[in-house]
């Protein structure tokens, strides 16, 4: 929903959430799922020339920080602090995340804002004090209604049972933004994706809305309520104003013109409901523009449940990474999983993916060109005479339609049509190479065919490392050197993509030189 705070169209920046991650533990394998899908986002629109912001962070107030905390011999702060320095952050590292900015909950940035945000809420007379009894759950720090729990009174997403609290509480007047928020998913219907997750948020508002609980008064972790500080806002409401503090909501009104509204919101879907109903209400009540996409993906599997810290059942990224690489485990988990349903992860279809597609169609492919071209041709790419007829017109034919679609799907966040797409045409490649066997055209001394088969094959390599780049930096990276493109075209990440389908923009004479393996052998990992 454009507002006057959205800027001139071509300064607003390309502005991509994920939730902010809640460090009562280490992070899992869940939580860098829809980080590295944000990153590749990002990455991708900065490839276009979009200005891009991508932002993640930590939520660190609430009664479950208090309680792991307390079982750690820690102060909230302490532990909080300990939490990001020492899991949180490393996370991101190992997975080559190239966030513009992180925020905490605990930062005066945001706890400043929070403040302003609910003074100005309370004054406009959406704010009002009141009591409530309800089943919640720490786990989720969440209340949940009768109708949601399981048998037995247990957590849907947790399985522990819920708590029975009494609190008075001050309430925001949610029920009253039910029609503005239907009439909103009915205008915009990009606003909830995918569309199951679009149905599940529209049904859940026409079944009616209760005010929500937006402080507590039974702990003190938290943001004092400005006018009352006797109680901490509810560490949700506090959560998600994340979003528009880190835009410069509050205290620079240029910046946040040209950030906010946010383009994506990643989401998980377990909070899919504060992201697309409470959050935009907030929003409404305070005269700020709406997100434009709020995208929950689905849960991530172990054993057929979701994997949860509280279960124990979280695998830390780093455990895969070390073994298969960064590169290998950002293409996993977007290629094997459709974004936006549940998945499983599985080590042996990890495995089976890095040995058959990067190892072998990709990385085997990198190896063998460049060879060819070392031995052949002492390094130096040759001129490739005419490329626009015969098998390699079709390759940059196919080119064309692969940089196109896959931009679409990329865009749409269909991230794992968009590798089918590119891992189609790094076949057709091998399958080209393999035809035109520039080893036999070596053997018979026809220097012609053999120059235009090697310019075909590196030229496709260097579309591939654009290509792929804001999934595989790292692979691609070393791919852009091996072929000696940065002297004549410039650093990858300076790569266009609307101009990465140009054939022939690789340099005759280009210095082409053995690097390293892409993606070496796999060692069986330790029992």
């Amino acid at each position: 929903m454009p507002t006057e705070q959205d800027g001139p169209a071509a300064e607003k920046a390309f502005f991509v959430t994920t939730p902010i991650y809640y460090v009562n533990d280490v992070p899992h394998i869940g939580h860098a799922y829809t980080t590295v899908a944000g990153d590749v986002l990002t990455r991708w629109h900065r490839q276009k020339g979009e200005r891009v912001v991508y932002l993640t962070g930590t939520d660190e107030h609430g009664e479950k920080i208090l309680a792991a905390a307390a079982e750690h011999g820690m102060s909230p702060q302490e532990w909080t602090d300990h939490m990001v320095e020492s899991a949180w952050k490393p996370m991101l590292a190992a997975l080559d995340i190239a966030n513009d900015d992180f925020i905490r909950t605990t930062s005066a940035r945001h706890e400043d804002r929070v403040r302003d945000f609910w003074i100005a809420l309370h004054e406009a007379g959406q704010v009002y004090k009141g009591s409530y009894t309800g089943s919640y759950c720490v786990s989720c720090e969440e209340f949940k209604l009768p109708s949601e729990l399981l048998e037995g009174g247990l957590c849907p997403v947790h399985g522990r049972p819920v708590r029975e609290i009494s609190e008075d509480n001050y309430f925001f007047p949610l029920s009253t933004y039910a029609q503005r928020l239907l009439e909103h998913y009915e205008t915009h219907p990009e606003f909830v994706q995918p569309e199951s997750a679009r149905n599940e948020v529209v049904s859940f508002v026409r079944g009616g809305l209760q005010d929500i609980s937006m402080s507590r008064s039974s702990f003190d972790w938290g943001v004092p309520v400005p006018w009352d500080p006797s109680h901490v806002i509810y560490v949700w409401i506090d959560a998600l104003q994340n979003y528009i503090n880190a835009a410069g909501w509050g205290t620079d009104p240029e910046r946040f013109a040209a950030t906010w509204p946010a383009d994506v919101h990643l989401v998980g879907k377990d909070i899919l409901r504060f992201h697309a109903v409470i959050w935009p209400a907030m929003l409404m009540a305070a005269g700020l523009g709406l997100p434009r996409t709020v995208f929950a993906n689905g849960w991530l599997l172990v054993g057929g449940e979701k994997m949860s810290k509280t279960k124990l059942t979280g695998i830390p990224p780093q455990q895969i990474t070390d073994h298969f690489g960064s590169d290998a485990y950002r293409y996993y988990f977007l290629r094997e999983l459709s974004f936006g349903q549940d998945g499983s992860f599985s080590w042996e279809s990890m495995a089976q993916r890095y040995t058959s597609e990067l190892a072998n169609d990709f990385g085997n492919l990198a190896s063998r060109v460049v060879a060819m071209v070392v031995r052949y041709r002492d390094s130096v790419l040759p001129d490739g005479g005419d490329q626009s007829v015969g098998e390699e017109g079709a390759l940059a034919s196919a080119l064309s339609a692969v940089a196109v679609r896959a931009d679409k799907l990329f865009c749409a966040l269909d991230f794992q049509g968009a590798l089918t797409a590119v891992f189609d045409f790094v076949k057709q490649v091998n399958g080209y190479v393999t035809e035109r066997a520039p080893w036999v055209l070596a053997k018979a001394g026809d220097d012609a065919a053999l120059d235009r088969v090697l310019y075909a094959s590196a030229e496709s390599l260097r579309a591939m490392a654009v290509l792929l780049n804001a999934v595989m930096p790292r692979a691609c990276a070393k791919l852009w050197a091996s072929l000696g493109a940065e002297p004549a075209l410039g650093p990858l990440a300076d790569q266009r993509i609307d101009s990465v389908a140009r054939w022939g923009q690789l340099p005759a004479e280009a210095r082409v030189t053995r690097g390293e393996v892409l993606f070496p052998r796999l060692e069986e990992p330790a029992s």
